[in-house]
């Protein structure tokens, strides 16, 4: 479980140390963790990984991440 965990932070390092901020939203019912890393966030395109995460753009740039399916990570 923690490497799954390592893995996917140093994915997600490089927009942090970016951005400075990142705001974080759960959507308990849909199981979806949504990561924001630019206010506002209105995204003009995005993409669907292998590993069921969406990576949203604006402009070319990332702005957020939407990582389904969240709580079955977490259970190795």
């Amino acid at each position: 479980m923690e490497k799954i965990i390592i893995d996917e932070a140093k994915i997600i390092l490089p927009y942090l140390l970016k951005h400075k901020n990142v705001w974080a939203n759960y959507d308990n019912e849909a199981d979806i963790l949504y990561l924001h890393f630019k206010k506002p966030n209105n995204a003009d395109n995005t993409e669907m990984t292998d590993d069921d995460i969406i990576i949203r753009y604006q402009k070319d740039e990332i702005i957020g991440l939407s990582i389904l399916n969240a709580s079955k990570r977490m259970n190795g």
